[in-house]
């Protein structure tokens, strides 16, 4: 019987794959990971070939585990990708590949662009209809400009510009389209029109016809060809469903899919993400929408740029030697130290900051050091710190939107039992950890086939697979340390932003 699903997680650092049975459970579990080229400043570029290479290992891998789990090829009813947001990958009418690195969601090449385009194109205004609130050069609008003025060549021979799941499907069904989760962040797309905005394309001096077709996300948009299906090591004729970006399949996987809900990835970047009938925007904010996978429903988000990220660093650069410390061992210490860390702060922006923490100039730093502070106080401090960058983004979606008493925390760090608390306790909601945990954006992924393929008749069984495995709620003892710190950080993040292009100068002097 063909009710499995193939769902993989086409992520930045690499895909995950799965085998998801229709109950929730994760029969197998590969992942593949594929590298990032950095040329230049700004240029953030991946290989699509390495993206499918990744998937045919993956899927061989996961097929190489049908027999202890008792599946075969046979039984994989369809295929869904969820895929990294904001890619641009220009193909010609054939659907060749013309440009073999591509840049991926981070890539920040086309300032230029997107500064020429607002000239023309009130900025305000374009923020509001597409609810694209990471910075604008980021989106794939202003890639395919600067790739229109850089590499005019190539830009003569674009057919359509894909994304990077969207891609996959077309290698393996040979149809180009896309789903509303992605086109909502293709920089062109009107959230509450649910289609490509004319007057934005006619403003940047575009074809309406560069970007895909718009399908739903939970619908079929092929079938594995035979081609495709002997090198995946799958049936030909498999269903593949349309998919999502990450954003989306993430926020699906997490439960988060009707007014109100409320999850927080935990990440390398962190972000608060609610489900809501109408896009959640605030143009001093910046808060960012997608649509959701969800028909009516659309996601919104606030986030901090460095969280995970600012965590390795303290842990490799406090550590004892050069491998650094484990994170047992980095929980240890920092637990060893008091609620507050002794009166010390930190500013987690040590990769720059979203539009709310002060751009991509802002810098971090610990705040408050004295002689009394050892090392735990300063990995508690940049737990803590985390947790406070995390709290004045929950402040402005309250601000914007009704909250629940409670958060999904999914991804990395929602494994922490310590960080857990720290964040129930600075963020004052209760954080449940449930049994999905990495696996949020692939359970997002198969729930679409599942309702695609008509197993599910909606998405009510995520809420049943979502087992709570522990709740964390805030300890009042501790809220007077909180407050303070949470109005001492408020103030250290403003003089942070404020020395932020003082401090981008004296930089560039010392390079």
């Amino acid at each position: 019987m063909q009710d499995l699903v193939l769902a993989c997680d086409l992520g930045t650092g690499g895909l995950k794959g799965a085998v998801v049975a229709p109950d929730g459970r994760v029969l197998a579990e590969v992942v593949e990971n594929y590298p990032t080229f950095y040329p230049v400043p700004s240029l953030h570029e991946q290989r699509p070939a390495d993206w499918w290479q990744a998937l045919i290992r993956t899927t061989a891998a996961l097929m190489a585990k049908g027999g202890a789990a008792r599946f075969t090829a046979a039984d994989i009813g369809a295929i869904s990708l969820s895929g990294h947001s904001l890619g641009c990958i220009p193909v010609d009418a054939e659907g060749q590949l013309l440009q073999d690195a591509v840049p991926i969601w981070s890539d920040g090449r086309a300032q230029q662009d997107a500064a020429a385009f607002f000239d023309r194109f009130d900025e305000e205004s374009w923020y509001l209809r597409t609810g694209n609130g990471f910075p604008a050069p980021l989106y794939p609008l202003f890639k395919i400009l600067w790739l229109r003025r850089n590499a005019p060549e190539i830009f003569a021979r674009t057919d359509r510009i894909l994304g990077t799941k969207d891609y996959l499907n077309f290698l393996m069904t040979g149809r180009m389209a896309t789903d509303p989760s992605y086109a909502s962040g293709s920089g062109a797309f009107d959230l509450l029109a649910g289609q490509y905005d004319p007057e934005i394309l006619a403003a940047a001096g575009l074809r309406a016809d560069i970007l895909p077709e718009i399908v739903p996300s939970a619908s079929v948009i092929g079938e594995l060809t035979r081609t495709a299906a002997q090198t995946l090591g799958l049936e030909p004729g498999t269903a593949v469903i349309a998919g999502g970006v990450d954003n989306s399949c993430m926020a699906l996987g997490a439960q988060t899919f009707e007014d109100g809900d409320l999850f927080s990835s935990m990440g390398s970047s962190s972000w608060l993400t609610i489900s809501a009938a109408r896009p959640v925007l605030d143009p001093k904010v910046r808060s960012y929408a997608f649509a959701h996978l969800v028909p009516g429903q659309f996601i919104s988000a606030t986030s901090i740029f460095s969280s995970g990220t600012t965590m390795d660093w303290t842990r490799r650069i406090l550590g004892a030697d050069d491998a650094g410390m484990s994170h047992a061992a980095m929980e240890t210490l920092a637990a060893a130290s008091p609620p507050g860390a002794r009166g010390l702060l930190m500013v987690p922006t040590l990769g720059g900051g979203t539009s709310l923490e002060g751009g991509a100039e802002v810098r971090g730093g610990w705040i408050g050091l004295s002689l009394q502070h050892d090392r735990g106080d300063l990995l508690r401090a940049a737990f803590e710190g985390v947790a406070y960058g995390l709290r004045v983004a929950l402040d402005e979606l309250r601000r914007m939107t009704p909250i629940g008493p409670s958060l999904v925390a999914v991804g990395g760090g929602a494994r922490s039992a310590f960080w857990r608390q720290i964040f129930a306790d600075i963020l004052e909601i209760d954080v449940v950890k449930t049994a999905v945990d990495q696996e949020a954006a692939t359970l997002g992924a198969a729930a679409i086939a599942f309702h695609a393929l008509k197993i599910w008749p909606d998405f009510s069984p995520i809420r049943a697979i979502h087992a709570e495995a522990s709740r964390h709620g805030p300890r009042p003892a501790h809220r007077p340390v909180y407050e303070a710190g949470l109005a001492a950080y408020r103030l250290a993040a403003a003089q942070q932003y404020d020395l932020s292009l003082t401090l981008a100068r004296y930089r560039q002097g010392c390079a």
